[in-house]
């Protein structure tokens, strides 16, 4: 199908150069173009320009943008969004005084939706899965990875991916899994965590890799969870089946899970509230991005990452929502790209970015989505219009995302 949309007040995040990612000042200088209109054909961007240039043009669909902004679908490099139930009750306990390790400690936090995980059938899982997805696209995303991670058995790490790759086929998503049997130390194995490990390189990856049903593996390397040297296991045995590492590292303290995944050349390092000049370093020049999940510093009243530090230092930077039930229970993006700019100094336009271009990056899309690029994916909204760019994140809850498509096809509910 051939869709024409006209009228675009703007169009935002433009990049004509190939470039899979930006770093430090590039990020604040993404390409925007006024009065424009946009041309996809068989669900790839094909042609844009400023208005007056589409006269002539053929289409099967033509769609009036009304003046509003046009922008790339956001692209979600962390999730956790299949899971079972919710945690409500420990977001009470957090309001009462207890920290997250405390809850950890206590068996909540990743065992309580373990333990949920476990009596939940695997349709019942895809459906309150879907419910998720549906509203994340209608926000914007147009791109997510997913992970594991609530199974800590092998039988539910499985059903987790299989999930995950049921909603691959039945959503115009872009979805990516990862696989992270290594997210806690299952109830079962408390006091032998080097036997769980053990289960997790010697059982879990090789049924997983049997399956197909992962494109990443990530550990949890952090105190009071996995150790470097248990995480560079795990993820030299993931090398062996073809997954890329993404790591979880230095959300609770520093940990070395940053270096650590630079050593194995992850494609990210994920949360980072606990670093410094000798991480920032490491990343410097490195294929690894770093990703940062505001809202889960929000959520849990933590520290937020030093982002404009990693920004002067030329690193790219990430944004994601960590969407999962007990940390960050949200898949806003544009939220998490306003707390970008609010609490980590980040400009409107390069938490835009980090929300799209190096979004994708982060999970290996980049060279089809994360930008208005000829060749691309037709993945994008439409907003309202708005006095500017800056406007979209500035007017943070103010609903400003009219319609959505994806793989050039409108999607409904957008919201």
């Amino acid at each position: 199908m051939r869709l024409l949309v006209r009228n675009i007040g703007r169009i935002v995040g433009i990049e004509r150069e190939g470039r899979l990612r930006l770093c430090g000042a590039e990020m604040d200088r993404m390409e925007t173009l006024g009065d424009a209109w946009l041309l996809a054909d068989g669900g790839r961007l094909v042609a844009f320009g400023r208005s007056g240039g589409e006269e002539g043009i053929a289409a099967d669909r033509v769609v009036d943008a009304g003046g509003g902004m046009l922008f790339p679908s956001f692209c979600d490099s962390h999730t956790h969004l299949v899971y079972a139930g919710s945690r409500e009750q420990e977001f009470l306990d957090k309001i009462n005084g207890l920290s997250y390790e405390e809850i950890a400690r206590r068996g909540g936090g990743i065992l309580n939706s373990a333990d949920r995980l476990h009596e939940t059938s695997e349709e019942e899982l895809f459906r309150q899965a879907m419910e998720r997805v549906k509203e994340i696209a209608a926000m914007g995303t147009g791109a997510v990875e997913i992970k594991s991670g609530y199974g800590l058995s092998t039988e539910d790490e499985l059903k987790m991916l299989r999930v995950v790759r049921r909603i691959r086929q039945e959503t115009p998503l872009e979805v990516r899994a990862t696989f992270l049997g290594a997210h806690a130390v299952a109830r079962a194995y408390r006091g032998r965590q080097g036997e769980y490990v053990d289960l997790v390189c010697r059982e879990m990856l090789p049924a997983v890799a049997r399956e197909g049903l992962a494109d990443f593996v990530d550990v949890f390397c952090d105190e009071g969870f996995f150790t470097v040297a248990e995480t560079e296991r795990i993820i030299a045995e993931g090398a062996r089946y073809g997954l890329r590492a993404k790591i979880h590292a230095n959300e609770l303290a520093v940990s070395g899970g940053v270096q650590a995944g630079v050593r194995c050349g992850a494609l990210s390092v994920d949360h980072l509230e606990r670093i410094g000049a000798e991480e920032i370093g490491a990343l410097r020049g490195a294929e690894t991005m770093p990703t940062l999940l505001p809202g889960a510093a929000f959520f849990l009243g933590m520290d937020y990452p030093p982002a404009r530090e990693m920004i002067r230092a030329g690193l790219g930077v990430a944004l994601a929502s960590d969407y999962n039930p007990g940390s960050s229970p949200s898949g806003d993006m544009r939220m998490a790209a306003s707390l970008a700019s609010i609490r980590m100094r980040m400009t409107p336009m390069e938490a835009l970015c980090a929300a799209t271009l190096n979004g994708a990056y982060a999970m290996g899309v980049s060279r089809d989505f994360g930008s208005v690029s000829v060749g691309k994916v037709a993945s994008f909204f439409l907003t309202r219009p708005m006095p500017s760019v800056e406007f979209f994140t500035y007017a943070y809850r103010t609903p400003l995302i009219e319609r959505v498509f994806l793989r050039g096809e409108e999607f409904g509910g957008a919201a």
